[in-house]
């Protein structure tokens, strides 16, 4: 391992606790309420009681949530299981083509402590939510997915979209694969990763793509692929 990388990973294991029996815990922040500003995530963990094996053996598709709102370290964690920079070369958690990385991500809140309402963009290389939307959106993007109950009642739903040009670009009418590819790589990371949160989630495919697009005031070159949401079962 070089330098640049063991020093990576010597940071992560001080930001997130990891040093011993000393826990550093993450800083408090006010909650986001104006369009346009940010809020830090806490620092991702990087171990676990949960091997890979077991949240392989475990992970099922869970379309029920209790009232619980989810923290604001599990949103943070499972955003940065989907796209988190993960190397100190700017390589994410989960593999690309090219390392081109077409994916966005979204978090559209109904119920995280210490986040308002509304649609979050996930910034990777700071590991912040931007808020792009206050209010809740909890029904009309059940609406846009075929009033599927799970999208309504989620405390959270990530939404996991594409800009495939940063890809075709390069690959041409193959990289439309390499992106759906990719896609699949970053939602199956969210759902290990829940399992290891005990938390449940389902990947949703069936949604009226226009419709999601509208509710979450995307560009017409970027198109939604997965919503995932995600609660406690």
């Amino acid at each position: 391992m070089s330098i640049a990388g063991s020093l990576f990973i010597l940071s992560m294991l001080l930001l997130s606790g990891c040093t011993g029996n000393k826990v550093i815990p993450p800083p408090v922040q006010e909650s986001v309420s104006a369009e346009g500003s940010t809020i830090s995530l806490p620092s991702p963990r990087i171990q676990s009681q949960t091997s890979v094996e077991a949240a392989l053996l475990t992970r099922r598709s869970v379309r029920t949530y209790s009232d619980t709102p989810l923290t604001l370290p599990e949103a943070g964690q499972l955003l940065w299981a989907a796209q988190g920079i993960s190397d100190p070369n700017g390589f994410r958690t989960a593999p690309s083509a090219g390392a081109l990385y077409p994916l966005e991500l979204y978090l559209v809140v109904k119920s995280v402590d210490r986040l308002s309402p509304g649609i979050y963009h996930y910034l990777p290389t700071d590991h912040q939510l931007r808020l792009l939307s206050a209010g809740e959106v909890s029904d009309q993007l059940s609406g846009a997915a075929l009033r599927q109950s799970a999208v309504k009642n989620a405390p959270a739903v990530i939404v996991l979209s594409a800009v495939p040009e940063r890809t075709t670009a390069r690959y041409g009418e193959r990289g439309m694969q390499y992106v759906f590819m990719e896609a699949g790589h970053a939602a199956q990371n969210v759902c290990l990763q829940a399992v290891a949160l005990d938390l449940g989630t389902v990947t949703i495919g069936a949604f009226d793509e226009d419709e999601v697009r509208t509710i979450l005031n995307l560009p017409e070159h970027e198109i939604p692929l997965y919503l995932l949401p995600v609660g406690r079962p």
